[in-house]
């Protein structure tokens, strides 16, 4: 076993979008990153971007689906580093299906990386912080799962559904793992992606126009609040839902 880096992080769905804004955000602030995906060139990308910033990459090419997989990696993860102090949930797959178009299989499918990926990770990770005092665990999840799918969505009725779970998955981690371990979720409003804007079409102008800080969001707006949920002492807050959405659903 390597000496254990001041910071570490597991993020999953790292390679791109999100979750590579996200690995790179933590990198800024001194943790190495072990970075999930199954796209391995993207990866291998978003790996050298991280190491250039001074701490180690750890390219992992899983799918987070396989519940063996990810033990298998974490247990990994804390051989060469001894401990894992944070977790990013964010590997997503889209499913643009409608409940009348959409197959078990498909459902299966989109739930098995959605939902279950994510119990497969925070399972795996949870005995190590355990063990080495502590952890925080940060899902991301979708304003899909307070709204469900709108008109623009590229994701329908079966996404939002998982995202809904990762909710309930994070009220349930936080008050099992408490108060060793910090767990929150964050959810995404419309974030500035190639797919995003290919959905939106003509619903763009609308979109902005309906959302108080009149933008599309970013990646790095959604790495920042990872950050600060990763980082921030003391920490008071678990169990919390923050909507990072340009104010688009203000209750």
């Amino acid at each position: 076993m390597s000496a254990a880096p001041a910071r570490t992080a597991i993020v999953t769905g790292a390679a791109r979008g999100i979750g590579r804004a996200i690995s790179l955000s933590l990198a800024r602030q001194g943790f190495a990153v072990a970075l999930v995906d199954l796209r391995e060139e993207e990866l291998a990308q978003t790996a050298q971007e991280v190491a250039e910033l001074g701490v180690e990459a750890l390219p992992i090419v899983a799918d987070t689906s396989s519940y063996e997989g990810a033990r298998r990696h974490v247990a990994d993860v804390a051989a060469r580093w001894g401990h894992i102090g944070v977790l990013v949930n964010n590997a997503a797959v889209p499913q643009p299906k409608r409940i009348l178009e959409i197959t078990e299989a498909e459902w299966d499918s989109g739930m098995a990386v959605n939902l279950k990926g994510y119990f497969n990770w925070s399972q795996a990770v949870a005995p190590v912080m355990l063990a080495g005092g502590g952890g925080r665990m940060i899902n991301i999840s979708s304003v899909s799962a307070h709204t469900g799918p709108r008109v623009f969505s590229v994701s329908r009725f079966a996404y939002s559904t998982a995202k809904a779970g990762i909710l309930g998955l994070t009220r349930a981690l936080a008050r099992e793992l408490a108060p060793t371990i910090i767990v929150n979720a964050v959810c995404p409003g419309a974030i500035e992606t190639e797919r995003t804007r290919a959905s939106l079409g003509r619903h763009l102008d609308h979109v902005i126009q309906e959302t108080p800080l009149a933008r599309l969001g970013t990646p790095e707006d959604i790495a920042v609040i990872v950050a600060f949920l990763a980082t921030a002492t003391p920490m008071y807050m678990t169990g919390e839902v923050i909507d990072v959405d340009g104010g688009a659903n203000i209750n």
